[in-house]
C-alpha cells in the first residue's frame, strides 16, 4: 500500500506529539504520527508520581502519565492522526519511508518528515559489563514497565519466594542502582515504591544528583563484573583506588547513558554530530536532506519532555517553510564541543544568530566560555551556575551573533583564567 501525507511525524512522545498539534493547528494539511509502541505519549507515561511535567489548566502539577494524556488529546483536538503499533522501518525515497503496521507493509510519501523518535538507555550489552547472563539486569525503563503491567503491588521485599508474583519475580528484592543523574534518583523510588531495598548506587562520576535519601552512593566506582546463573546474585564492584567489593543483590538497574534512537537517521546517511551521535542539524532543525527535520531527544540523548515538547512546536515554522516551497537553506557553519564540554547543539550555525544548549563532560563551577571562529574569539563570558553532567546549560543567541557564515568551524570551549 502506497499512501501520501503532507507531513509525516515518526515518534509520538513530547516532541512528536508537539509538532503534530501546531502543525495541525496552523493548516499543514494532513498530518500523521506513527509510533511503535502500543500507547502514545513516549516515556513520560511511565513516570507516574514524578513532578517536573508543568501544571494543569488549574494550575495543579501533573505527572507523567498525566502529560502524556493531555499531549495525545491535543494532538487529536488539533486534527492529526495517530496510528500506533505501527513502525517506520526504513527509506524508499528521500521522503518515502517503509512501514509496518497491523494491517501490513505501506510506503508512505510526505512532504515533510520530522523525526522524533527520542532517545534510549544503553543495555548491559553496549556498556560491555562482563560476567554471566543472569536475570534481574534491566535499563530504568524496563523496571518502570514492570512496574506499569503489574502495578505497584505484589507484597515487601521479605516475602517468600514461593508466594512471589510476576512483578516480585521481575524486579526481584534486593537491587543496585547504575549510574548518579537524576534518573537514577528515579529509579531508586520506583524501586523502594514496590518493597525493593536499594542496596547502593553505583556510579563512575565524582558527585551525584541530590535526593537519593540514605541510600549509600559509592560515587568514583563502577560495576566490573555481574555473578550468577539463573538468577543475579551479586556485583563486583572497582572503587577508584582499584580495590573490589562485591554488593550481594538479585537485581541491578542500569540508568542513564542515553544515546538517541538514531536507526532511521543513520539509515539514510545523514551525518551524526560526534558528541551526541543525534544528527546533525541547524537551528530551525532541518537536516542535510531537504524536507527531513529532527526534534527532541534524537538530537542529543535525554532532555526533560518540556524540552523536548517546545522543540517540537519551533520546528512548525521552518516545517511550513517547506511546505510552501521555500528552499532548503544551504549547509550552515558546523559547531563543536571542546575541552571539557561533551557536546553542544545544535551542529550547525546559519546567517542567523541562534541559541546554544551544552552540556560538561564533569562537573564546572562558574567556568568561563569562550566561542570562537577560525582562532578568533568572539564572546568570553563567566557563568553564574554550576554545570554539571546531567543538565544542560543554554546559552543564549548574543553567543553566535559574530559568526562568519562563510567562516570555518566554530568551537565552544571552557577557558582557565
Amino acid at each position: 500500500m502506497i499512501r501520501t501525507v503532507d507531513v509525516l511525524v515518526v515518534g509520538a512522545g513530547p516532541a512528536g506529539l508537539a509538532a503534530a498539534t501546531r502543525l495541525a493547528a496552523v493548516g499543514a494539511g494532513r498530518v500523521e504520527v506513527l509510533e511503535r509502541e502500543p500507547s502514545a505519549g513516549g516515556a513520560p507515561r511511565h513516570c507516574a508520581a514524578r513532578p517536573g511535567f508543568g501544571a494543569d489548566a488549574l494550575g495543579r502539577p501533573l505527572d507523567g502519565p498525566a502529560y502524556a494524556r493531555r499531549a495525545v488529546r491535543e494532538a487529536l483536538r488539533a486534527g492529526a492522526t495517530l496510528r500506533t503499533g505501527v513502525s517506520a522501518t526504513g527509506w524508499a525515497g528521500p521522503l518515502t519511508l517503509d512501514v509496518t503496521a497491523p494491517t501490513g507493509l505501506e510506503q508512505i510519501r510526505a512532504r515533510a518528515v520530522v523525526l522524533a523518535t527520542g532517545a534510549r538507555e544503553r543495555p548491559r550489552s553496549a556498556r560491555l559489563v562482563p560476567g554471566t547472563r543472569p536475570a534481574g539486569v534491566l535499563t530504568t525503563g524496563e523496571l518502570q514497565r514492570v512496574v506499569e503491567r503489574f502495578g505497584a503491588g505484589g507484597g515487601s521485599a521479605g516475602r517468600r519466594a514461593d508466594s512471589a508474583g510476576p512483578r516480585q519475580e521481575a524486579v526481584g528484592r534486593r537491587a543496585v542502582v547504575v549510574g548518579g543523574e537524576p534518573v537514577a534518583r528515579g529509579a531508586v523510588r520506583t524501586l523502594r515504591a514496590v518493597g525493593v531495598e536499594v542496596a547502593a548506587v553505583v556510579t563512575e562520576l565524582p558527585a551525584t544528583a541530590a535526593g537519593f535519601g540514605r541510600v549509600p552512593v559509592l560515587t568514583g566506582a563502577v560495576v566490573a563484573e555481574l555473578l550468577g546463573r539463573g538468577r543475579l546474585s551479586g556485583a563486583v564492584v572497582r572503587g577508584r583506588d582499584g580495590r573490589t567489593t562485591v554488593l550481594r543483590c538479585d537485581t541491578v538497574v542500569l540508568t542513564g547513558d542515553w544515546i538517541p534512537d538514531h536507526e532511521l537517521v543513520r539509515a539514510r546517511g545523514l551525518p551524526l554530530a560526534p558528541g551526541t551521535r543525534g544528527p546533525v542539524t541547524d537551528s530551525a532543525f532541518r537536516t542535510a536532506e531537504p524536507g527531513v527535520f529532527a526534534v527532541g531527544n534524537l538530537l542529543r540523548g535525554v532532555e526533560p519532555a518540556l524540552v523536548a515538547a517546545a522543540e517540537g512546536r519551533a520546528v512548525a515554522g521552518a516545517v511550513l517553510d517547506r511546505l510552501d516551497g521555500r528552499p532548503w537553506p544551504s549547509a550552515g557553519v558546523p559547531v563543536t564541543a571542546v575541552g571539557p564540554l561533551r557536546w553542544v547543539a545544535p551542529g550547525l550555525v546559519g546567517p542567523e544568530a541562534a541559541p546554544l544548549l551544552v552540556r560538561p563532560e564533569r562537573r564546572l563551577a562558574r567556568p568561563v566560555l569562550a566561542v570562537a571562529q577560525d582562532g578568533v574569539r568572539l564572546r568570553r563570558e563567566r557563568l553564574d551556575a554550576t554545570l554539571v553532567p546531567w543538565r544542560s546549560v543554554r546559552l543564549g543567541a548574543r553567543w553566535t551573533s559574530g559568526v562568519d557564515p562563510a567562516g570555518g568551524p566554530v568551537t565552544v570551549g571552557v577557558e582557565q583564567e
